[in-house]
């Protein structure tokens, strides 16, 4: 009896002494990176975690023993190699060697695990764990392999969509169309003068889809003038970016680029395989103008809408054109306040014109121009980067109402001379030499010097001078609280008994809420005739959101005030602006008065202005609107933006029940998905759940991603989360977003010894059809197990048999059979179960 009670009690002593450890998974929190759950050990409130799992997250090199009892790889860096040894008890990192007590690390059938507080000690990843929350905060200031990985993946994913090289997951081409009505953009402006002339302007822009190419008209209608075809506009455009010789076939009233005085539009056809995406290429270009006080300017390269900007209180505006890649045409609209618009685009050319090395470019025009004489007009150029800086083209020019020298060869270059200073140089045989040179400091100071000279007695262009001469020097200035520009500009034309010299000096500045703009002009005939004077404007913002903009014009040729003009603006109904004018003109005894109300609403931007001028007052109405179409979904959209020639995307989520990429009848629309996409404005209807982007360039390529955790059923799954579409001139594109419903299979995992305990950390393999692999995923420390992702259909659930081989048991069954069924909730199948016990037992 003796003897068996001390049996009893030394068993009952040993079983007290020795540690016992619960298993279980943590959420290991790394700063910078983020978390995830790593299988660990807990014993009174200490916390060991497998080492294997912490170093597979955070990319560490790491190779476990076939017995499990050692880890082995290196640290960070190759010269740093690490041995994780449990029989001899020690850990060495290099050439420094760590002994570790006999509680820091354990060992079981899954692998090792260290103690938390060791790895800050060893490798400088310092834990601290909660218990309560059973989670561990790791921070270290070193830069682990991960962090680097995460980092430089970032960099390569902006660079990719800087470049637009970024691989998604569904690119959605171009569709062909028969015919597609998408846009139109609308004007209505009417002035009536008492006493006076009265008229009525009407303008018109439809833009379509016709047998697969963009299709844009215009209607002008003034009253006060005879309907004529000139003015009416029809392009029909086709583009495929992605053909190499022919990218662009344009018939209608085509862009001419003439060198020639075309007084007329030409109508004919034009081919090219100039791309019509934005390809930027190295530098900036400054366009600085003036136009009427307060105007909208916008700025187009090739018909895309890049810019725009209101001028300021003087008419002042600025662009930072970046230069591009191929033929370019770069266009200003101007849009007054109270409902004006130039019917006549500006075409401003840029003189840089640069490809890629090895780069071919063509166009190739021909037409009728809408002349008295029904003139012949064609023009070839060509263009070839020679190398990164330097791009040259040649051409030929053809029109039959020249009298002499109607065909015309020209030859032109780009060229960079230093990484600051660019050259621009063409000749047109018999008609004209032209040079730019652009010098930019980096401290933004740009000079540029522009020379022309024309062949003496050519009739080409409608002029009659024989040079012209500019110089540029503009300065923009910005510091805290203030930002200017300056800009002297020096303009000389000779013609053949006299010359001209334009001087204008300005200075326009921004502090706080005053912006103030001095501008002087002086121009001279020869020495007769000196005409100078100084315009300064003073805008005030003032509060309760009224604006002040007093104006003097003082003249230095006779010594006095030219013109005075006081101006009131009053923010009112959130969208609407209140006018008041009084001006005062010395030289012509004129004085008036203006009210005018401006209404910028959602569908429409409508104004009302009236002025009175010593006795005659004259009253302006305008409104100006535009709509997009949607026929696939039926939608009409009425905004006040422009509409003609630009692109949408409808993205029209829906629940794909039987899993077959389609969208059946009775499958239902869905609420909820979220996006981003690099560009356009995106707006969701409430009615019908559709997401829509608008306001996007036509023929480019863009980028689509959907958030994958946008709905609240986590059986509703996304198949794609990045889309790549092609946009199309004035058609609202529809992507169709499959939303899979995706069953789960759950079950647990026995380890079969000496009684059933749940074992973690065992890998289960899930086919579909018996051999397709679905999906893997490894059981929790109590054995239970579960995957979500699977389309209905049949599958098998076994366990990893490598991973048996390696720990030398087997599993019972081998494999478990399951269904997943077609439901819109989705669908789960449990209840599965495996029993793995050791081939010695056998």
């Amino acid at each position: 009896m003796c003897v068996l009670f001390f049996v009893l009690f030394s068993f009952i002593s040993r079983a007290q002494q020795e540690p016992r450890y619960e298993e279980t998974s943590i959420h290991l929190n790394v700063a910078g990176l983020g978390g995830r759950e790593v299988e660990a050990l807990i014993q009174d409130e200490q916390a060991f975690l497998a080492v294997s799992d912490v170093f597979d997250y955070l990319r560490i090199k790491n190779t476990a023993s076939s017995e499990l009892d050692s880890v082995s790889g290196f640290f960070i860096e190759q010269n740093m190699p690490y041995l994780i040894d449990r029989l001899r008890g020690r850990i060495v990192l290099k050439d420094k060697i760590y002994p570790l007590e006999t509680d820091e690390l354990i060992q079981t059938s899954m692998g090792l695990y260290l103690k938390s507080t060791v790895f800050g000690k060893v490798f400088d990843l310092h834990c601290s764990f909660d218990f309560r929350g059973l989670s561990m905060a790791m921070s270290t200031k070193l830069d682990l392999p991960v962090i680097r990985e995460r980092r430089q993946e970032l960099m390569r994913s902006n660079l990719k969509k800087f470049k637009s090289e970024v691989v998604a997951d569904t690119i959605v081409k171009r569709a062909f169309s028969l015919f597609n009505f998408g846009a139109l953009d609308w004007s209505v402006a009417s002035r009536q003068q008492i006493a006076g002339l009265s008229n009525t302007q009407v303008n018109l822009r439809f833009g379509t889809v016709l047998a697969g190419g963009e299709t844009n008209f215009m209607l002008d209608y003034n009253s006060s003038q005879d309907f004529n075809m000139r003015q009416q506009s029809y392009l029909w455009r086709h583009v495929n970016n992605e053909k190499k010789y022919l990218r662009q076939v344009l018939a209608g009233k085509i862009p001419a680029h003439s060198t020639a005085s075309l007084m007329a539009p030409v109508v004919g056809l034009q081919f090219s395989n100039s791309p019509t995406t934005y390809r930027r290429s190295f530098g900036t270009y400054t366009i600085s103008d003036s136009t009427e006080p307060d105007w909208i300017v916008e700025l187009y390269v090739n018909n895309v809408l890049l810019d725009y900007v209101k001028a300021d209180a003087s008419g002042f505006f600025s662009f930072q054109v970046p230069l591009v890649y191929g033929n370019s045409v770069v266009k200003l609209r101007f849009f007054g306040p109270w409902g004006e618009e130039r019917s006549r685009e500006q075409t401003i050319n840029v003189p840089y014109n640069f490809l890629p090395k090895n780069e071919f470019e063509y166009r190739v025009s021909a037409g009728l121009v809408e002349d008295n004489r029904h003139s012949r007009f064609s023009r070839a150029d060509v263009k070839f980067g020679v190398t990164q800086g330097l791009t040259m083209g040649a051409g030929l020019e053809y029109l039959s109402s020249v009298n002499n020298g109607n065909i015309m060869p020209f030859l032109n270059a780009s060229f960079k001379v230093m990484p600051n200073i660019l050259l621009s140089s063409d000749y047109t045989h018999g008609v004209r030499l032209r040079n730019v040179l652009t010098y930019r400091l980096p401290s933004n100071l740009l000079v540029e010097l522009n020379y022309a000279r024309y062949q003496k007695g050519q009739t080409v262009i409608n002029q009659n001078f024989n040079e012209e001469r500019k110089i540029m020097i503009a300065k923009p200035f910005r510091a805290k609280g203030f930002s200017g520009f300056s800009r002297l500009t020096f303009n000389q034309i000779v013609y053949p008994t006299t010359q001209h010299t334009l001087t204008d000096l300005l200075l326009s500045a921004m502090v706080k809420n005053v912006s103030l703009n001095l501008t002087t002009y002086a121009l001279a005939s020869d020495a007769d005739f000196v005409n100078m004077y100084s315009t300064m404007v003073v805008a005030l913002r003032l509060p309760s959101r009224l604006t002040l903009r007093p104006q003097l014009q003082y003249g230095y040729t006779r010594s006095k005030i030219n013109e005075l003009k006081l101006e009131v603006e009053k923010q009112v109904f959130g969208r609407g602006f209140l006018n008041l004018t009084y001006d005062r003109n010395f030289n012509y005894n004129t004085q008036g008065f203006g009210l005018g109300l401006r209404l910028d609403l959602s569908f429409a931007r409508t104004s009302f202005f009236a002025r009175q001028v010593n006795n005659r007052a004259t009253f302006t109405q305008s409104v100006r609107g535009g709509a997009f179409y949607d026929g696939k979904t039926n939608y009409w959209s009425a905004n006040n933006r422009v509409n003609n020639g630009r692109a949408g995307i409808v993205v029209y989520p829906y629940l794909d029940i039987n899993g077959n990429n389609k969208r059946d009848k009775n499958e239902p629309k869905m609420n909820g998905l979220k996006l981003k996409v690099n560009g356009g404005r995106i707006q969701t209807d409430l009615r019908d759940t559709t997401i829509r982007i608008v306001d996007l360039e036509a023929y480019r390529n863009y980028l689509i991603e959907l958030n994958p955790n946008s709905f609240d059923n986590i059986a509703w799954q996304l198949k794609d989360t990045t889309y790549s579409v092609v946009t199309e001139a004035n058609k609202m594109k529809l992507i169709e977003i499959p939303v899979k419903v995706l069953g789960e299979v759950s079950g647990m995992v026995y380890l079969n010894d000496a009684g059933l305990t749940g074992q973690g950390r065992v890998i289960i393999n899930i086919y579909r059809d018996g051999t397709t692999l679905a999906g893997r995923t490894l059981s929790e420390s109590d054995g239970y197990f579960s995957f979500l992702g699977l389309p209905p259909g049949k599958y098998t659930a076994s366990v990893d048999k490598a991973q048996m081989d390696r720990l030398k048991m087997t599993a019972l069954p081998a494999s478990v059979s399951f269904s997943i069924k077609s439901m819109s909730e989705g669908d789960v199948a449990d209840n599965l179960e495996f029993r793995l016990q050791s081939d010695k037992g056998n």
